[in-house]
């Protein structure tokens, strides 16, 4: 049987005042004396009075809630997301509701419509296809949201958006392995993030193209993917590694950490000697990265500040100021899967 809540109704009746002078000490009423307003919230808290957001939330017009769509919560990268979402959410006294669409542009819609039902105020959206693949959808988004790392063109101005700079983190990734001396340089992508993997693509070839070097088809794999899962990520890295040695490649930059943790995988298995045989760098540098054997050369992205920062951006529009969008730069973080090209590769 539910316990009866108690409400501002009994507060009033045992301290012997109006509801209203009760309503009005709980929200710290300047027009209420400092001596009623402490005397009412110590019999507040004596009684187990606890708020009802939903009957605030009737009065407020808000909910001082946001809701967070992810596509997977057993993906380490979305962990760090999270987190910068929270401290900024608590920090203003708002709620996070989390839920996963596992890379479905359709949950994902769903979830969102869900929300809105919900009356939360804002929604944040991770690595999500909506903007391309339901962009007929958009318009009935009706509070204010933002997306972070958006995987398809965004064409809603209703839209913020805060990102990392794909194209300059595959740059850096190549330079650093064209400055060590390769030369037959593979990529190994991913299909199921479209929008990064597209300009991780671009900035690896660009990468080449401006160090003069004949880029080879066989060099760059993109097997077919739909889940985006880490099982999925760790199994295109160990599928693709003989391919990609017979292309003659001596480094491979690969779309994440997760891939190229399944291409590590692999080399242990096959006697493949990391970075001596072959450099790997991976994307993203989650935490597990610096644990490899050897630990792995990666991209960083600020994860804990992408949510930080989408989660102000959001704020900020429901004070009705302008929102903006923002690319953050990443940066190499360099470790001990990649090395010189050895003289017998020259």
């Amino acid at each position: 049987m539910r316990r009866q809540e108690v409400s501002i109704a009994d507060i009033a009746r045992v301290a012997g005042v109006s509801h209203t002078t009760v309503s009005r000490a709980l929200r710290q009423n300047p027009l209420i004396s400092a001596g009623t307003r402490k005397r009412i919230q110590k019999l507040a808290d004596e009684m187990g009075y606890t708020p009802n957001a939903i009957a605030q939330s009737l009065q407020t017009q808000q909910s001082s809630t946001i809701g967070l769509v992810v596509t997977s919560i057993a993906d380490p990268f979305f962990g760090d997301v999270v987190k910068g979402v929270e401290e900024v959410a608590r920090a203003a006294h708002f709620s996070v509701l989390l839920s996963a669409s596992y890379n479905d542009p359709h949950k994902a819609t769903d979830i969102i419509e869900t929300y809105q039902r919900r009356r939360v105020d804002g929604i944040l959206v991770a690595s999500s296809r909506i903007a391309t693949n339901y962009s007929h959808r958009i318009p009935h988004i009706r509070i204010p949201t933002v997306l972070i790392n958006a995987q398809g063109e965004l064409q809603a101005s209703q839209l913020h958006w805060i990102a990392v700079d794909d194209h300059q983190g595959a740059q850096l990734a190549v330079n650093h392995l064209l400055q060590l001396g390769h030369r037959a340089i593979g990529y190994l992508g991913s299909r199921s993030r479209p929008g990064s993997n597209q300009q991780r693509l671009q900035g690896y070839i660009d990468a080449l193209d401006q160090a003069g070097i004949q880029r080879q088809a066989a060099w760059v794999i993109q097997p077919p993917c739909d889940e985006a899962s880490q099982d999925e990520d760790i199994s295109v890295g160990q599928n693709a590694l003989l391919d990609l040695l017979d292309a003659g490649v001596t480094a491979v930059f690969c779309y994440n950490d997760m891939i190229a943790i399944g291409m590590l995988t692999a080399c242990h298995e096959k006697g493949i000697a990391v970075p001596q045989d072959l450099s790997i760098v991976g994307f993203d540098d989650i935490q597990i990265a610096s644990c490899m054997a050897p630990p792995l050369t990666t991209i960083h992205q600020p994860r804990v500040e992408l949510g930080r920062l989408a989660t102000q951006v959001m704020l900020d529009l429901l004070s009705d100021h302008p929102g903006k969008s923002h690319s953050l730069p990443p940066s190499l973080v360099l470790r001990g899967s990649t090395a010189p090209l050895r003289e017998q590769y020259r």
